[in-house]
């Protein structure tokens, strides 16, 4: 297989579907951008910002959310999980409590605080956010529904299998 021409899409040919992923491209750069930017305004990494959404949006859907449930909403190991709520208990945005029904386990709760900064930092773009869906023409949103459901899917199941070296790469660990 020969590698594309200097401009030309590297794997997709229709322009229009270029065009689309493009643009998805581009929004998921500025949704990501934007995390770290709130993420740094509220004196905190992105992780601990992942993780006040975890536990508010369980708060919202009425469920507790356990340290073991945050370390597998957050991909991350329960010593890290440890110290991810170390930080933001000190920082006023969760507290630890026990659990209504089993003294054994841990709940964490999002603060009033932690509520009142998300509310102020994220409440306006969420509107502006919710305006530009609204433009969105009645009968399209469905389609636009899907099609970002069915990428969301695609990439959530994409596994992290190592590529192959090519069969001429130089093995530079032989060599010395």
């Amino acid at each position: 297989m020969t590698e594309p021409a200097t401009g030309a899409p590297y794997w997709y040919g229709d322009r229009e579907v270029v065009a689309v992923l493009e643009a998805l491209r581009e929004f998921r750069r500025a949704d990501q951008d934007m995390r770290r930017r709130a993420a740094a305004g509220m004196g905190m990494n992105e992780t601990s910002m992942r993780a006040l959404q975890v536990v508010v949006a369980a708060e919202r859907q009425g469920r507790t959310v356990s340290p073991h449930h945050l370390a597998r909403a957050l991909g991350i190991s329960t010593a890290s999980t440890t110290k991810l709520l170390d930080r933001l208990v000190a920082s006023g945005h969760l507290v630890r409590s026990p659990h209504p029904h089993d003294r054994r386990a841990v709940v964490v709760t999002a603060t009033p605080h932690a509520h009142r900064e998300i509310r102020d930092r994220l409440a306006a773009m969420h509107q502006q956010m919710a305006d530009v869906a609204a433009r969105v023409p009645a009968r399209s949103r469905a389609p636009v529904r899907r099609f970002l459901e069915e990428m969301a899917g695609l990439l959530d199941a994409q596994d992290a299998a190592p590529l192959e070296p090519a069969a001429d790469a130089v093995d530079l660990a032989a060599a010395d």
